[in-house]
């Protein structure tokens, strides 16, 4: 592409009027009218200093072609939709420099690059380099690759440890012992997993492909026994989308209190993962996505409803850099994905099943029933059914090499850290070893996936409390992240820890334990041992489920009951049912029953347990969880709890392709759904995103459904790329807040 000619800087000239142009030039220069040069592009500005009184030509750039097309594929930058020169770091890129004459003899050109407001060689956000013949090593420089009459091509190498962003490339002309600086133009620098030399580098290719070019992806949701998946359009590389993440550091606390340093520090991917991790959450300083997990989204959009992050970072830059209400820690994870790859570090979203939250780094959680067998919101810690993080790829040369590779980021907003609401960087490595010692975050993220999970029984009557069972199994479970090159499930705990059972993860668990024993909280909810007595409950209980389990029809279980002992039993069954969001949060009881069941010896028995849609349609949030909970007291021994939490399948939403998909060819797309209840579906709305299929997202309204009746929607697609794509829905009525489907799309050249 040709530029027009650059502007010049006042240190070019003097400021004049063009009426006055005359008048000085022959004040200054008798032996000529008038005033050539620099006049004819930009009046307003004298160019004496480039000029000896004979009026010789000031040496001046024409135009440059910064040869976009060959720079940006050669950098692995070509996907950009945005049209500006984006460069990786550590790699040269060529442009060409057309002067209007030679370079004469005690004439020469350099250049300087700048990154943010308060540039500087000592911070390494500016550096001065000559143009040379030859090459250099390590720093900014600059070669001659060939020289043409006029036109210079000259290629450019940036250091494999330079800051990340916006850059200012200016050339600086030096002629008889006088230096003018002017600027040519602006370009990205991004970080380089293809560069041995650069802190992201990832050598396979093919997870390459997968963490930082993919920009599409699926994540993995639901709880141990029934794990789901929604789709998420990343569209790292979509229209203004690099450009909104690159504000997204210029809006960070760090930068607002020390731009030149912050700006600095942007050399350093764990630097850059951590801001990011308390940029993409909005709780200290106005970041891209405020949460809620109340159950009510009142003034936002229900979490459930996102398909992607293209919307929340667009909304964000639009509402004036609000946070996006509102997200759950799917929407914060797939976010944060989304930035990560557009810098260009190597990302994947990660989903810990049984996810502790523990608050007091005792490496224990607490759960509290009262004897009812009603689940209690007593003290602080938590189990969530899934939580959902990232894992960036760098090296840790703070911690050793050891120590690289995945590094866990979460933009949740969970605890504070340093003040902040940030997590990690946490070496994955660290954590399967129980070096909670190290930094960022380890002892939090540790008990994400090894806590110990201790149940209450809390009697408010008395003020009470019993411990009913310490298990040190159930949390951190399925590990899970989205296959390199496939939509399978790759299972990924055995990076965290060891076997669960097995004595290293034991060792490894005292281990972590010791080194918190400073700062651990060993007070009445730490886990001790249960006397004998206490250990071996003369009865079993589970639930099992009966039947399918569909929203809009009845839930059908058993609680089956078992006794243990050679002795007749007779056991006194409180038993409830809540809906609940995925992270535990109790929404509202939607059943009880209490029972008395006499067991023979050995026997075993089925209770049922029937829970009418009636009971439970208008307290079901988008998570369709209900959580299941039995007290069983046989008398003068501690209470049995069985509890089990399940998942609510939605009605399906189907989308078929009508035509062959071509590259800028219009394609009908399908959607149908049938409406499974006895009475009619209203407000209807289909969400429609994928990047490389259509510009921005679609919205359809869609007409009430009567009872049973079956819905098909046309609508049409706009393919951008070719290659596999991936389409996103997502159907939202008064009955159903968020049904998603996915379907992938084979885009032909």
């Amino acid at each position: 592409m040709t530029v027009p000619p650059p502007q010049f800087p006042a240190t070019w000239g003097s400021p004049c009027s063009p009426s006055s142009q005359t008048q000085t030039c022959q004040r200054l220069y008798p032996r000529r009218e008038g005033c050539p040069g620099f006049h004819l592009h930009h009046p307003g500005f004298h160019a004496e200093d480039l000029r000896s009184p004979f009026c010789l030509t000031a040496l001046e750039p024409q135009n440059v072609n910064w040869q976009e097309t060959s720079n940006r594929r050669a950098h692995h930058t070509d996907r950009f939709s945005s049209r500006e020169l984006i460069l990786r770091r550590g790699q040269p890129f060529s442009f060409s420099l057309n002067l209007n004459r030679s370079l004469g003899d005690g004439e020469s050109l350099a250049f300087i690059t700048s990154t943010g407001p308060y540039p500087s060689e000592s911070a390494r956000t500016k550096a001065v380099f000559p143009l040379s013949s030859g090459t250099s090593r390590g720093g900014w420089s600059a070669q001659l690759v060939s020289k043409q009459d006029n036109i210079l091509t000259i290629s450019i190498s940036s250091p494999a440890s330079a800051p990340v962003g916006w850059y200012t490339l200016s050339t600086q002309i030096s002629s008889r012992g006088k230096d003018f600086v002017l600027k040519l133009g602006t370009f990205i620098l991004l970080f380089n997993p293809w560069l041995p030399e650069d802190g992201v580098f990832m050598s396979n290719h093919a997870e390459r492909e997968e963490y930082v070019q993919e920009d599409a992806g699926i994540i993995y949701v639901g709880s141990t026994n029934r794990i789901g998946m929604v789709g998420w359009n990343f569209g790292q590389f979509e229209d203004s989308i690099l450009n909104i993440c690159l504000s997204i550091l210029d809006h960070s606390l760090n930068f607002r209190r020390d731009p030149a340093t912050d700006v600095a520090r942007r050399n350093d991917p764990k630097y850059v993962g951590r801001v990011l991790s308390a940029m993409v959450n909005g709780n200290d300083d106005n970041g891209v996505i405020s949460g809620n997990w109340s159950g009510n989204y009142t003034g936002g959009l229900d979490p459930r409803n996102w398909n992607g992050s293209v919307e929340i970072l667009k909304e964000w830059k639009k509402s004036g850099f609000r946070p996006v209400r509102y997200g759950q820690c799917w929407v914060f994870a797939g976010t944060l994905n989304t930035v990560l790859r557009c810098f260009g570090i190597p990302s994947r979203v990660v989903t810990n099943f049984n996810s502790a939250h523990d608050t007091d780094r005792n490496l224990s959680v607490d759960v509290y029933y009262d004897p009812y067998g009603r689940p209690i919101e007593k003290g602080s810690d938590s189990v969530w059914n899934f939580h959902v993080w990232n894992e960036g790829w760098f090296v840790r040369t703070d911690l050793g090499p050891s120590y690289n590779g995945w590094q866990v980021l979460d933009a949740t907003p969970q605890e504070r850290s340093q003040g902040v609401f940030q997590c990690g960087p946490a070496s994955v490595v660290a954590v399967r070893e129980g070096d909670v010692n190290l930094d960022f975050d380890m002892p939090f993220v540790f008990a994400e996936v090894n806590a110990d999970r201790i149940t209450w029984i809390y009697d408010a009557y008395n003020s009470t409390q019993k411990q009913n069972a310490s298990d040190t199994h159930s949390i951190g479970r399925y590990i899970s992240t989205k296959a390199v090159g496939s939509n399978s499930r790759m299972d990924i705990t055995e990076k965290y820890k060891y076997p669960e059972g097995s004595s290293q993860e034991r060792q490894v668990f005292e281990k972590a334990l010791g080194k918190l024993k400073p700062h651990a909280s060993f007070g009445a909810t730490s886990a001790r041992p249960l006397a004998r007595e206490e250990r071996e409950p003369s009865i079993s209980g589970k639930f099992k489920v009966i039947g399918i389990l569909e929203v809009g029809k009845e839930v059908n279980l058993a609680l089956l009951l078992k006794n243990l002992t050679s002795d007749m039993k007779t056991v006194t069954v409180n038993m409830t049912a809540w809906t609940i969001v995925y992270n535990g949060t109790l929404v509202h009881e939607v059943w009880k029953d209490s029972v008395t069941i006499s067991l023979d010896p050995k026997e075993e028995i089925q209770h049922p347990v029937k829970i009418t849609y009636a009971q439970y349609e208008k307290y079901l949030k988008a998570d369709n969880m209900i959580r299941t909970t039995a007290v069983c007291q046989v008398p003068d021994e501690a209470e049995v709890l069985v509890e089990r939490d399940i998942i609510l399948d939605n009605p399906s939403l189907t989308l078929e392709v009508l035509d062959q998909a071509r590259v800028r060819k219009p394609v009908n797309v399908q959607m149908l759904f049938s409406n499974p209840l006895d009475e009619p579906v209203k407000d209807c709305v289909l969400m429609v995103e994928g990047s490389g299929l259509l510009l921005g997202s679609l919205r359809i309204d869609v007409p009430t459904l009567r009872p049973k009746e079956r819905s098909r929607v046309r609508f049409e697609i706009l393919p951008t790329r070719s290659g596999t794509k991936q389409l996103l829905a997502d159907f939202s009525c008064n009955k159903f807040p968020a049904i998603k489907a996915m379907l992938s799309i084979d885009v032909a050249e």
